[in-house]
């Protein structure tokens, strides 16, 4: 096959297959032919003004060098008569320049010198229109093919190019063997020297809200809205969703009818547990909401820390925390408030180590110790150091002389404490003395 129907074939190819414009391949295959047919006359000490032009009818590339027009020719690589310049062009005149194709002999030489640099133009082409199709696409679902697998780099073919799915990004339990179909979400599009590289993920959290936008036209329509979302990939993923029309379900549209849509999706996620509840602009509830299917007892909050404590009946404990304290974990990343899990007998321990310790204090009765604990004085910190005012009020004392004697009391205790502390350190760090046989 000679160079120019190979040309001709492989072009025609990229057209088709790419989608790229035949006149950027023209244009970078006439670019490649000319710098090599540049450098072949440089070789021969000589420098032509050369022209390449690519002819659509026959699929040729033809290359042209220009001479002056001159009656008498002295040097026939720059120079031209007359009569040859007429039978070229018949208007042309003396010092004129004009065009004289090359030998094709020469082009494909130049061709064959090229073929690099025009393989490498083509791909810097497909590039530019890969990046182009995709760089709007981030964050969207991308379907393919997987190709095969390097280094636990999954590559998916997707028709036109290819893409990565890293293994970062990968579920740990999922497997793919090549030709299998693969869905994911590309979260990044990267410019190399090889072309765009896609980067694909399965694991990331968006990749479970695209499933739902995919599944639920009520999302895509804006009647049900996805406030919140977390994930721990391959194992449980808790979903938020609020409806802006109040005869919208919204649990009941993600799940679908017997629970279509969100089978759909957890057969995409193979397996994982999908938890959908309602959002709520009240803290609390969205916290009771997001510990499900816990049930909870009663939700202390401390806005300042923005942290919660949660209180359920012994038998929801294991159920509230979760398999490796999973479900709470969600449950506070959904939020985004710090969740602490308690029960009753838990609460009701602490409260009477608390009261035995405030009782220890001089003129602490159980009836003031119960009083400043349920008020939130739950260590002798909370005493030393709180003013008086609140003190008196908390506790039902008398007057300030009062409350003053017990944050004094306090204060001693607390600074007996941290002496003990500091002797047993220093105990400690004291050097051993030796046996006496080892002495002597």
């Amino acid at each position: 096959m000679s160079e120019l129907t190979e040309l001709t074939r492989v072009m025609d190819s990229v057209c088709k297959d790419k989608g790229i414009k035949k006149g950027e391949i023209v244009s970078a295959v006439e670019e490649a032919v000319l710098s090599a047919a540049q450098k072949l006359f440089r070789m021969r000490d000589l420098e032509k003004e050369l022209e390449v032009h690519f002819n659509e009818d026959d699929g040729d590339v033809e290359l042209f060098e220009f001479k002056t027009v001159v009656e008498d020719v002295e040097e026939a690589e720059l120079e031209i008569s007359v009569e040859e310049a007429v039978d070229l062009d018949p208007e042309a005149e003396l010092g004129d320049q004009i065009g004289v194709k090359i030998n094709p002999d020469f082009t494909r030489i130049a061709i064959q010198n090229a073929k690099q640099r025009i393989l490498q133009s083509i791909k810097e082409a497909e590039g530019k229109v890969i990046y182009e199709e995709f760089k709007n696409r981030k964050g969207d679902l991308i379907s393919g093919i997987v190709r095969r697998v390097e280094r636990r780099n999954i590559i998916v073919d997707l028709g036109k190019t290819e893409a990565f799915l890293p293994p970062e990004q990968q579920v740990q339990r999922e497997y793919y063997k090549p030709k299998e179909r693969i869905r994911a979400l590309l979260v990044d599009i990267k410019e190399t020297k090889r072309g765009p590289q896609l980067i694909l993920s399965r694991s990331h959290r968006d990749f479970v809200r695209k499933l739902f936008e995919s599944e639920v036209p009520e999302i895509g329509d804006q009647i049900v809205e996805i406030k919140a979302l977390s994930r721990d990939p391959g194992g449980r993923t808790k979903i938020a969703v609020v409806s802006n029309d109040q005869d919208v379900d919204p649990v009941g549209a993600c799940v679908g009818m017997r629970g279509a849509r969100v089978q759909n999706v957890i057969q995409e996620l193979r397996g994982e547990k999908v938890d959908i509840v309602p959002w709520s602009p009240d803290p609390a509830r969205f916290a009771c909401n997001a510990l499900s299917p816990a049930a909870v007892s009663k939700v202390i909050i401390d806005d300042e820390n923005k942290s919660m404590e949660i209180i359920v009946d012994d038998d929801q404990l294991s159920l509230a925390i979760g398999r490796r304290g999973q479900n709470v974990r969600l449950a506070s990343q959904l939020t985004e408030w710090r969740i602490d899990i308690k029960t009753d007998s838990q609460i009701k321990r602490e409260q009477q180590d608390v009261v035995s310790l405030l009782m220890s204090l001089p003129n602490v009765k159980e009836v003031t110790a119960n009083l400043l604990y349920g008020d939130g004085f739950h260590k002798l910190e909370d005493i030393a150091f709180s003013d008086s005012e609140t003190l008196i009020k908390s506790g039902g004392l008398k007057d300030e002389e009062e409350a003053e004697k017990l944050q004094t009391a306090a204060r001693i205790f607390l600074k007996d404490k941290l002496d003990q502390m500091t002797y047993s350190e220093e105990t400690l760090q004291e050097p051993q003395e030796e046996p006496l046989a080892e002495q002597e």
